[in-house]
């Protein structure tokens, strides 16, 4: 969703995230062998976001907020949708411009600047970034559950449909929805999913594309 933004993922790269392997800078084992480099790691990624801007496709969805009740539910770790005027933002995967204590994974803060080793939360914990990092439970899923399960249109958009648990999200959607893939290069069948339409097409495009289809059948 974010690619056309300027922001990287790692499964465009081989498993690499900027030139890193992933567990190095997004695990618990990664950050116990190296915390420096996690931060520092994570440090540029907020330099990063903060030098790029929504694209057309975040700009789409929320427009079509204007026509229908739109809930996002985001893998992405950025605030984009957020800027392009979403106002109801599920971050299934943690978000970049936050932090959270070691100790307390309940006590989370805002934070755009560098976060160093040292920097403490109030219960005296060196505070980590705010990413749900490989291995770790996913404390928003039940929260996605409940609104996939009273979608009246499901919509996927830029994913591979192979980062679990967020992917099982499919068998939530109630039987007989339509549901929506934008992909240049989707990775199911339109037979996969009963009520399955794709839209082979970039996140800018496609949105578009979506959006039009919508308006014109509401």
């Amino acid at each position: 969703m974010s690619a056309e933004s300027g922001v990287k993922t790692f499964r465009d790269s081989g498993g690499l995230w900027e030139g890193h392997d992933v567990m190095e800078v997004a695990s618990p084992e990664g950050w116990r062998r190296n915390p420096q480099l996690v931060l520092d790691f994570y440090n540029q990624r907020r330099k990063q976001l903060l030098s790029v801007q929504p694209n057309a496709g975040h700009l789409g969805l929320a427009d079509l907020a204007n026509n229908y009740d739109v809930q996002i539910i985001t893998q992405n770790v950025d605030d984009l949708h957020e800027r392009a005027g979403s106002t109801h933002v599920l971050h299934l995967h943690g978000e970049l411009f936050k932090v959270r204590s070691t100790h307390n994974e309940q006590y989370i803060q805002e934070w755009k600047d560098d976060l160093n080793l040292g920097d403490l939360c109030h219960d005296g914990s060196q505070l980590r970034p705010h990413i749900v990092w490989f291995g770790e439970a996913v404390p928003m899923l039940n929260k996605a559950i409940e609104i996939v399960q009273k979608a009246a249109v499901f919509v996927v958009i830029g994913t591979s449909l192979q980062v679990y648990p967020a992917a099982g999200l499919l068998n939530y959607v109630p039987d007989g929805i339509p549901i929506y893939l934008i992909d240049p290069k989707p990775a199911v069948h339109a037979t996969a999913f009963p009520n399955l339409h794709i839209i082979q097409d970039t996140a800018t495009r496609g949105v578009s594309r979506l959006v039009s289809e919508l308006k014109f059948k509401k």
